[in-house]
């Protein structure tokens, strides 16, 4: 998986800084979306300009960058289906500034501005989808016909992309992060100085599992084991004394009972 890991800081700075400027004021027709956490492809919906066979639809595209951008282009892709001349099966888009004219200067607006105006004006010279360019050239009504069909079934609205503010940079992330792991560090430090034992969360997670089960019992109840279950170990001293007592009168009773029978029995002999 790709994170702005891939990318030089400068570039993350600056990237950073054209994706909140293209948030805040975005380019007409466009819409980006972009995770902070990885720069290295953003999403892009582009509204299909007026008078032209893309009129009504949503076309979402994605822009790649690879790890030694700006010095390479990056590569672009529309992901919903569409019939155009410049535009692979496959989503792939053909343009020169993508190409041959491109320039490390150039920003991502101008990217996505031209990426638009393709939708505008196809170039079937240099055609991917060869079926497009030759009807473009050869029977625009087709072509446009097969367009509009394409837009209809394939270019209707998706869920919107993430917009809001885009942090400036991800510098700020990592500088919490390393903070709070500075805090931690200090704080084992000073229990190994201090020789105190650090607190184990298992431990505390124990007892304070073990107060509330007793809270919860209701009045009366007998506790329950640690397993679960009423045992003869959870019974209290107090309450067991009364029951010892009761069954040694009952023993007390049984021997009297029978030494009166016995004597019944001798009287009767006689």
């Amino acid at each position: 998986m790709a994170t702005n890991e891939n990318l030089p800081p400068n570039v993350i700075k600056q990237l950073a800084k054209e994706l909140k400027n293209l948030d805040e004021t975005p380019p007409e027709g466009i819409k980006v979306g972009v995770n902070d956490d990885d720069f290295t492809t953003i999403f892009a919906d582009i509204d299909g300009p007026a008078v032209t066979p893309y009129e009504n639809g949503v076309f979402r595209m994605k822009l790649i960058l690879s790890s030694d951008f700006p010095h390479t282009p990056p590569k672009g892709y529309f992901l919903t289906k569409i019939f155009h001349p410049n535009i692979a099966n496959n989503g792939e888009i053909c343009v020169n500034t993508l190409k041959k004219d491109w320039n490390p200067t150039l920003g991502l607006r101008h990217v996505l501005l031209v990426i638009r105006c393709l939708l505008i004006e196809p170039f079937p010279e240099s055609a991917l989808n060869e079926q497009a360019g030759k009807m473009l050239l050869e029977n625009y009504e087709e072509y446009a016909r097969l367009a509009r069909l394409y837009t209809g079934i394939h270019a209707k609205p998706k869920s919107k992309l993430k917009h809001g503010a885009i942090s400036e940079s991800t510098t700020a992330l990592n500088v919490d992060q390393r903070n709070n792991t500075a805090q931690n560090a200090d704080q084992k430090s000073t229990l190994a100085n201090t020789g105190a034992p650090s607190p184990s969360p298992l431990a505390s997670s124990t007892t304070s599992s073990k107060a509330t089960s007793l809270q919860d019992q209701p009045a009366g109840a007998l506790p329950l084991s640690e397993n679960g279950a009423v045992g003869s170990s959870t019974v209290p001293p107090a309450a067991a004394a009364p029951v010892a007592q009761k069954k040694d009168v009952g023993l007390k009773a049984q021997a009297e009972k029978k030494k009166i029978d016995a004597r019944k029995k001798s009287l009767k002999r006689l």
